[in-house]
């Protein structure tokens, strides 16, 4: 069941629990800062108010005993001398009276009683000292004595009732401040311990609440979420809570929905791939299987066929050689036409065998130096250039990686090409140089011969293409095949450039070295190469023009522009289509 999303959320929750918490604590604080005040107001009533009345009270009665005292004592001995404690302790209940009517503001019965000690005070003073005293001065001590009377005693007792009244009511007070102190405090202290339960109370309840609200939900997600982890994708996260973590459940559940539809087309494409893959398996072994025959037909072609044609060849050229003039002249035309057949299905044998093995029959790519190559093609060439009266140069080559023997093929079927489409009124100049265009080494070899048409651009790289008849220039058109499969090979690209001025200019890459381009992007602006040409090579130059040796089996090259091989009955050689 999915929970509602509707109700109070998390924050809101937490705000409402503090904002009680703190309304609590506030009225709390505030009632125990009045009961401290009033706790204060009482404590000082005891202690400067009721207890200085207490003290004073007796101060009072004192006073007025010595008055009582110096007038007894005045009556018997007459002289004037004893009335000064009288004088004294009128002073003194005078200066007392004033003292205590300043601090009987909040006790109006202690004042009421204080003017009945007044009153009765006054009375005795009136009624009894005052005669005495005029009597003792007017007419002797005995005169005196005798109005010291039973009478007299009792009015002073009225007097001392009065300050005892007073006296009681001072302590009563005193005792009511002292026992309000006690309930103040009382107070104060079950305000304080009500505040410290209610940071208890809020402090259990914030922590059930998030408890509740918070640690449970989270834990319940993270399990959930963990399950997911484990490889469960289409388990369906759920769980309760504030809205805020709803909502968390609905982004998580969407981002699992996503993470399990995104799975499902991978697991999709892994289906469609490993179909392809198990398509492009039975298309390798049947490319196996095609190579194999390939090879298989390979061997016939370099070995089966070319037995026939070597025989073919060689009796149509005994018959040539031995019957020459002795048939009629068609018949010699027959038996040159024979052996020319011959010996051209034998070249296309061999150019097809050599188009073939180009990838297949690898040794591996190593560093190659084509200045190196260069050297070698010259030599290869060397023939076809001194018949041509053919200057070949080249500035400084790169340093690539590729196969060796396959460059130096690549760039003798160019070289040689140059050399064989050349004018007649013009002796023939190959030029083959290199340059970095952003990884690639871009190398032409550009000629002054009879050129290109633009239309035949692409069509000269088609196997067994050819533009002129093989009595004009001769070959079997395979040459240029050769040059673009090695290039691919290689993982470049060529092409005819057709924006020169005169003659041929073919272009093709060749994929540069990492630290090639490295220092070409350190080194801004390089020194112009220096020129090299075949015929100015130095003794150790000449040493590396020597040709090199092929193993057996290898592609085997002619001098394409040489002068005929009349003598030779086979294993024939040609340099380019």
């Amino acid at each position: 069941m999915r929970p509602m999303v509707g109700g109070w959320s998390l924050r809101r929750r937490v705000i409402t629990l503090l904002t009680v918490v703190g309304v609590l604590l506030i009225g709390l604080a505030a009632a125990e800062a009045a009961m401290a005040a009033r706790n204060r107001t009482q404590i000082d009533a005891v202690l400067n108010q009721t207890g200085p009345l207490r003290v004073q009270s007796q101060e009072l009665l004192n006073a007025v005993l010595d008055q009582e005292t110096a007038v007894r004592g005045y009556a018997v001995s007459g002289d004037p001398a004893d009335l000064g404690p009288y004088e004294t302790g009128l002073d003194r209940e005078k200066a007392t009276v004033a003292a205590m009517r300043g601090l009987l503001h909040d006790y109006p019965q202690i004042g009421q009683e204080l003017r009945t000690v007044e009153e009765r005070t006054e009375q005795w003073r009136q009624t009894v000292a005052e005669p005495v005293i005029t009597t003792t001065e007017q007419e002797g001590t005995s005169a005196g004595q005798v109005l010291v009377t039973e009478q007299a005693r009792q009015r002073f007792d009225q007097v001392r009732s009065a300050v005892d009244d007073l006296q009681r009511e001072i302590l009563a007070a005193r005792e009511q401040a002292a026992s309000n102190v006690r309930n103040s405090s009382n107070v104060l202290v079950v305000l304080l311990i009500v505040a410290a339960l209610v940071v208890v109370v809020a402090g259990a309840v914030l922590l059930l609440s998030l408890d509740r609200m918070v640690v449970r939900p989270l834990t319940g997600l993270a399990s959930q979420v963990r399950e997911v982890a484990e490889g469960d994708y289409q388990h369906r996260i759920a769980t309760l809570g504030p809205p805020e973590f709803i909502r968390l459940r609905d982004d998580v559940d969407a981002m699992r929905q996503k993470i399990a539809s995104d799975l499902a087309e991978v697991r999709e494409a892994r289906e469609r791939i490993e179909w392809v893959n198990n398509q492009l398996q039975k298309q390798a072994e049947e490319l196996t299987r095609s190579n194999r025959d390939l090879e298989q037909f390979a061997y016939v072609a370099s070995h089966d066929l070319q037995e026939p044609l070597r025989k073919v060849a060689s009796f149509c050229q005994l018959l040539q050689r031995r019957y020459a003039g002795q048939l009629d002249e068609r018949a010699d035309q027959y038996i040159a036409f024979a052996v020319d057949g011959a010996q051209r299905m034998q070249r296309l044998i061999n150019d097809l065998l050599a188009f073939s093995r180009i990838g297949r029959l690898t040794t591996g790519f190593v560093d190659v130096d084509l200045n190196k190559v260069m050297g070698d093609v010259a030599g290869q060439t060397e023939a076809a250039r001194q018949y041509a009266d053919a200057e070949l140069t080249w500035t400084e080559l790169p340093v690539i990686r590729g196969e060796e023997p396959l460059l130096t093929n690549l760039l003798a079927n160019l070289v040689s090409n140059s050399i064989k489409f050349r004018r007649p009124d013009a002796p023939p100049k190959v030029h083959i140089s290199a340059r970095l265009v952003d990884a690639e080494w871009e190398i032409s070899c550009q000629d002054n011969g009879i050129g290109i048409e633009p239309e035949f651009a692409d069509k000269i790289f088609v196997i067994f293409q050819r533009l002129h008849s093989k009595d004009a220039y001769p070959g079997t058109g395979i040459g240029l095949a050769i040059v673009k499969k090695i290039v691919e090979y290689h993982g470049g690209r060529v092409w005819v450039d057709t924006d020169v001025p005169e003659g041929t200019a073919i272009r093709f890459t060749l994929p540069a070295r990492p630290e090639d381009v490295e220092a070409t992007a350190v080194t801004d602006s390089a020194e112009q190469p220096q020129e090299v040409t075949a015929g100015d090579a130095t003794p150790a130059d000449e040493a590396s023009l020597a040709l090199p040796e092929h193993p057996a089996g290898a592609d085997q090259q002619d001098r394409a522009d040489g002068p005929p091989e009349r003598d030779r009955t086979g294993d024939m050689r040609e340099t380019v289509g």
